[in-house]
């Protein structure tokens, strides 16, 4: 009893460092991008390995950010609380639960097609790098949508182990969602990046400047989803979807408050998980009953 007690906390203490509900960023899209190449739902063996494939490759890059980050993290007060500063965690067993995250990846790569197995090194570098970009580039919040764009282009080379164009239109559109709302996220850390020589768009060209590229990537976000329409065939049903998901960015860019944690963590976080839920659910409608 007292084993399982612990396992459980370590489990849930892993939970946290990767931040697992962030999943609902990346999952979404993948799943769309499965749907459509496989023009109805997967098999359960291209299911099954490529979600595992996504939530792996995920989780070790997480991981891995929090233990390249963990000094930063110690002098941030906003981040001071994170599992590595505050020694709940050992950097040496979290590089280890890298190790794993990133070798269930591969396996599971390995067991969809040739393509995705070739890329998954690829794919390992790219992830793994983004850690490092603000300490020599303010467009490390393109480079963080880069990489999570990864999950809806490799859904479709998961399904299909071909190269598309409709992958990369979903990635770009990742990208750019990820990277707007990633802005925000970093305007509460203005001034702590000046101090330390870190990069971001918010702390290089001012709070107001930053916000209003974040809504400029957020407005090519929206155009490249109406775009999906004639390039897909889509209905009304996932219009309204882009509709609601709209009205929930404006919200997101009108409630901005750096200065408020709870308010920045909503902005940042909690509205966009609804959007991507949105987009996912009326776009299935839509494929299955439009």
């Amino acid at each position: 009893m007292e084993y399982a007690r612990k396992v459980g906390s370590k489990i849930k203490l892993y939970s946290e460092l990767v931040m697992f509900s962030h999943t609902l960023f990346s999952l979404p899209f993948a799943i769309i991008s499965m749907v459509w190449a496989a023009n109805g739902l997967p098999s359960a063996h291209v299911m099954i390995w490529g979600l595992m494939a996504l939530v792996a490759a995920r989780n070790g890059a997480n991981a891995f950010n929090r233990v390249v980050d963990r000094i930063y993290d110690a002098q941030n007060p906003r981040t001071a609380h994170r599992h590595l500063p505050q020694q709940l965690l050992e950097a040496k067993e979290v590089l280890l639960f890298v190790v794993i995250n990133y070798g269930i990846f591969i396996a599971a790569s390995a067991m969809l097609n040739p393509l995705c197995f070739l890329l998954s090194p690829v794919a390992i570098f790219l992830i793994s790098s983004y850690s490092y970009t603000k300490r020599f580039t303010y467009l490390s919040h393109l480079y963080l949508g880069f990489t999570i764009a990864s999950a809806p282009i490799g859904a479709w080379f998961a399904v299909t182990g071909k190269f598309a164009f409709t992958p990369f239109v979903l990635g770009t559109i990742v990208m750019l969602w990820i990277a707007g709302f990633d802005i925000i996220y970093g305007s509460q850390d203005i001034e702590f990046d000046r101090k330390h020589g870190l990069w971001s768009i918010p702390s290089y060209f001012g709070l107001k400047n930053g916000l209003r590229i974040a809504a400029a990537l957020h407005l090519l976000m929206v155009l490249l989803l109406l775009a999906l329409i004639p390039l897909r065939g889509l209905g009304w049903t996932y219009g309204i979807g882009i509709g609601v998901a709209v009205v929930l960015l404006l919200t997101e860019h009108r409630i901005i408050k750096p200065g408020n944690r709870q308010v920045m963590k909503i902005a940042s976080y909690n509205l966009n998980q609804v959007i991507s839920m949105v987009i996912l659910f009326m776009t299935l409608i839509d494929f299955y009953l439009g």
